[in-house]
């Protein structure tokens, strides 16, 4: 070229992988970051799992993982998204004050949050910021050598630096350390908002590997690897555990199509270790020698044996509960509650303790007293429904079945007759003697359904279009519903036994004393408890001349129940007046209740809800669907025992009856 003003083209061929474009340098950094930009082989292709920040440091960790020696530190890391819309915000709210309960700290106290700064955070200021948050995440992390920190802040906090790096993006993140089982673990709840309001969108891949791997490696920095005496004192100590063990892993990923194994390979120790590991198998029924040192495998050992460990862990809890509680039940007569199985049937006892089985899932459990004599471990699944549940309560645990209901039935008949539509009008058309109640208790029923499972659709007029497959929909949804709420747990009592022998009030135990069906109670624990109580409670009656003692037996008066509700209802509102300065209006069966719902009121007869209007307020049996009209102005009709609510003043709103 003459000067610096002249240039002379090169041609080169089309796609030329020397000429480096911008678009060139965008595609290649895209690639590296998550998933493939271009021409691609059907292995190649962008799938879900690269989505998000952290896809290739997450791909590339756990690669790494995969190739890492069996002497790194092992961490267990359980991570989670739980979205905030509807109830998840309230559940959120309760996952983490469950969080800061007594005896999660070494000393036995409440727990405490800390985050990137500060040892103490504000859990309040923390549930302000990510008010408008669509979801949260949430950890736990669990080093197997967890008990070797004195305190697990510093780990957490170069943890959570670590994850910032990888993902390149501000977290806003709190913490709790719990101390209260054998493995000392971390619970890490982080906001789905980054410093700049956008949403924080993290790569599968990086969520199930990519944390684990990078704690794993805090940790052996800081403790450096296993020794091959430390690793080889661990698989000693599994081979006679009753649960599912690394060894077990092991003789899965060996064994043939006949599911058996070879003991004639391996390092002496390697097959000194299976041998007596598949010794312990045998005793247990699930491994049987077949000869020239071979065994043969049970079909789904792997499964008998997790559910051995679970069982396990169980019992230790049951024993604990009772140990810290100076109780004492024999093995026999500690068993698990499962409301799948065929034989599950009623379940009436005291609650001696309610925790959480598995606290990344929030499955909550209780150990029940029971009148059968027997200690019983109840998984109640998320519990959301029984916060107030508390020790020495009286509960009746039924199974539920994920069965249609009756209202989805009559739904779908009234809509195939009004081509695919319902509405209260429709409904009295198709049945004349349904009452406008009973119709409109439908509404409320659809609104569930079209929030989860969108198989109605309301239109502006009022009207709901209901899907073809409503009845397929709506079984699915019961069957997600089981899983979170697997039985039905109804209070009998929210006080103790011992309060309920002179309470001037009409309890459980009077219900059982006059019913056609007592209930069966075995002369031992609880059941034993229960008679004594009863009886002790039959003097009373007489001597408050409810009940007289003849040689027939005792006789109750007329209305003995209702005598006493009345006693209470009066009693409750005198103390409510004193306190409030209103005056009481007790309603009769017929009368028009209207006013604001202020306010629950536990009572030992039945709950009550207090509904104010003006100068005045009254009391009247309490029901679940008012808790979301608590400050709210609520219409109804008291019926004989309960009221009948119009939820929403217009015409066609929903009712509770």
């Amino acid at each position: 070229m003459a000067d610096d003003t002249e240039f002379e083209p090169a041609m080169g061929r089309m796609r030329n992988q020397r000429a480096r474009t911008y678009l060139g340098r965008a595609i290649a950094a895209a690639n590296l970051a998550g998933g493939r930009i271009g021409k691609t082989s059907p292995r190649q292709r962008c799938l879900g799992a690269r989505i998000g920040r952290g896809a290739g440091v997450g791909r590339v960790l756990a690669q790494r993982g995969a190739r890492a020696s069996f002497r790194s530190r092992r961490v267990i890391v359980k991570a989670s998204i739980v979205r905030l819309a509807g109830k998840g915000a309230a559940r959120a709210s309760a996952h983490l004050s469950y969080l800061l309960r007594d005896g999660t700290t070494r000393a036995g106290d409440p727990g405490s949050l800390y985050g990137r700064d500060s040892d103490l955070v504000d859990g309040a200021a923390f549930r302000g910021r990510g008010a408008t948050d669509r979801y949260q995440f949430r950890f736990v992390v669990s080093a197997e050598d967890g008990a070797e920190y004195e305190d697990l802040k510093p780990l957490t906090r170069r943890l959570m630096a670590r994850v910032q790096e990888d993902l390149g993006v501000k977290l806003d993140w709190v913490a709790v350390d719990h101390f209260d089982t054998g493995h000392p673990h971390t619970h890490v709840v982080v906001r789905g908002k980054d410093q700049l309001g956008g949403d924080v969108v993290i790569a599968s891949e990086y969520l199930t590997t990519g944390i684990r791997e990078r704690a794993s490696e805090l940790i052996d920095l800081d403790l450096g690897p296993r020794s091959a005496r430390d690793v080889q004192a661990g698989l000693r100590a599994e081979v006679q555990q009753e649960r599912l063990t690394s060894l077990d892993r092991s003789l899965a990923r060996d064994m043939d199509a006949d599911r058996t194994v070879c003991l004639a390979y391996g390092s002496p120790f390697d097959r000194a270790l299976r041998a007596g590991r598949l010794a312990k198998l045998g005793t247990l029924g699930l491994a049987e020698p077949i000869g020239d040192a071979r065994w043969r495998l049970a079909a789904d050992f792997d499964a008998t044996l997790r559910e051995i460990g679970e069982r396990g862990d169980i019992i230790r809890t049951m024993q604990r509960a009772f140990a810290s509680r100076g109780l004492a039940r024999a093995p026999v007569d500690q068993v698990i509650y499962d409301p799948k199985a065929a034989q599950a049937r009623q379940l009436v006892g005291r609650v001696v303790e309610r925790g959480l089985a598995d606290e990344h899932a929030a499955r909550h459990y209780l150990i029940i007293d029971g009148l059968d004599g027997r200690t019983h471990f109840v998984g109640i699944g998320r519990g959301a429904d029984l916060e107030h549940l508390c020790e020495g309560a009286v509960v009746k645990i039924e199974p539920l079945r994920a069965e249609t209901r009756d209202a989805d039935r009559i739904i779908v008949a009234v809509a195939a007759a009004n081509g695919n539509r319902y509405d209260v009008e429709a409904h009295l058309r198709h049945d004349p003697s349904a009452t406008a109640a009973f119709a409109g208790s439908h509404l409320r029923h659809l609104e569930a359904m079209r929030r989860l499972s969108g198989s109605a659709t309301r239109e502006p007029s009022g009207q709901w279009i209901i899907a073809t497959d409503h009845l397929a929909r709506a079984e699915a949804h019961a069957a997600r519903v089981l899983r979170d709420r697997p039985i039905s747990v109804e209070i009998l009592s929210v006080r103790p036994l011992a309060h309920l022998i002179d309470a001037d009030a009409a309890t459980w135990l009077d219900r059982d004393l006059i019913g056609a069906q007592p209930l069966m109670a075995r002369n031992a624990g609880f059941g034993a408890e229960m008679r004594d109580a009863q009886d002790r409670r039959r003097q009373w009656l007489i001597a408050q001349d409810l009940a007289v003692e003849d040689n027939a037996g005792t006789r109750y008066a007329a209305g003995m129940l209702g005598i006493l509700q009345r006693r209470e209802l009066l009693r409750v509102a005198g103390r409510l007046s004193e306190e409030t300065g209103l005056s009481f209006v007790e309603t009769r069966p017929g009368a028009r209740i209207d006013g604001v719902f202020r306010q629950r009121i536990e009572a030992i007869s039945c709950r009550f809800a207090l509904i104010e209007n003006s100068r005045e307020f009254t009391l009247v049996p309490w029901q679940p669907p008012l808790e979301r009209q608590l400050g709210k102005p609520v219409l109804g009709i008291m019926r004989s025992d309960s009221v009948s609510w119009s939820i929403g003043r217009g015409r066609g709103g929903p009712t509770i009856s």
